[in-house]
C-alpha cells in the first residue's frame, strides 16, 4: 500500500492574456490583489497547502502566459496536470469565445489517459464590474455541454478565489487516485482531524 501524507496536485490555469489569471492566484496564495497589470511571461509557479476532506494536500498552481508565442511551453507545462482552470473575462467575449480553443489544445499537449475525465473548471473573472459581455446562462450552458463546473469571481474583491481553488484541489486529488487505482496500486491519504473551509461569499 502506497502511503501519502501530503499529495501534491498539479493545477493549471490557462486563458487569454490579460483575464486575470496571475491576480486570481495571487489572491489566493498571497491574500493580496494590485491593479498594476503584468503580463506573464512564459509561466509562474505558486505552491499552498491546504485540507480538502480532512486530508491535506500541497497545491502546485501554474499560472501560463496567454500569447500565441509561448503556447509553445504547452507540451511540457501541461503533463502529469491533475485539473485545469480555464479562465476567461466576463467583460470580453473574445476571452470567453477562446475557451474552446484552449481547452482542446490543453487536451492535445496534456494528453491525459482519458480525456473525457480530465476535470476542467471554467472561471469568469471581473464580475466585480459594471458591465459584462457573457451572460451567466451562457457561461453555464457551455460548461454543462463539456461536463466543467462553472465559478463566476472577482479576484480584485475576493469573491470565490477560496471557494474555487478548493473545488479545484478535490477534483485534481480525486483524479490523482482515480489514476493510481486504475494502475492496480492501493493508496491511503493520511487525514487531519477538521478541514478549513472557505468563507468567502460566491456567485456560482
Amino acid at each position: 500500500m502506497t502511503e501519502w501524507s501530503t499529495p501534491h496536485l498539479k493545477v493549471i490555469l490557462i486563458g487569454n492574456s490579460g483575464v486575470g489569471k496571475s491576480s486570481f492566484m495571487s489572491r489566493f496564495v498571497h491574500h493580496r490583489f494590485t491593479n498594476l497589470y503584468r503580463a506573464t511571461i512564459g509561466v509562474d509557479f505558486l505552491t499552498k497547502e491546504i485540507t480538502i476532506d480532512k486530508r491535506s494536500v500541497i497545491l502546485q498552481i501554474w499560472d501560463t502566459a496567454g500569447t500565441e508565442r509561448f503556447h509553445s511551453l504547452g507540451t511540457t507545462l501541461y503533463r502529469g496536470a491533475h485539473c485545469c482552470l480555464l479562465v476567461f473575462d466576463v467583460t470580453s467575449s473574445v476571452s470567453f469565445d477562446a475557451l474552446d480553443v484552449w481547452k482542446k489544445e490543453f487536451l492535445v499537449q496534456a494528453c491525459p489517459s482519458d480525456p473525457s475525465a480530465f476535470p476542467f473548471i471554467v472561471l469568469g473573472n471581473k464580475i466585480d464590474l459594471d458591465y459584462r459581455e457573457v451572460s451567466s446562462s451562457k457561461a453555464q450552458q457551455w460548461c454543462s455541454e463539456i461536463g466543467a463546473e462553472y465559478f463566476e469571481c472577482s479576484a480584485k474583491e475576493d469573491i470565490c478565489v477560496d471557494t474555487t481553488f478548493h473545488s479545484a484541489a478535490r477534483a485534481a486529488l480525486q483524479y490523482l487516485i482515480r489514476h493510481h487505482v486504475e494502475n492496480g496500486e492501493d493508496i491511503q491519504i493520511t487525514q487531519k482531524q477538521q478541514e478549513k473551509q472557505p468563507n468567502k461569499k460566491c456567485y456560482c
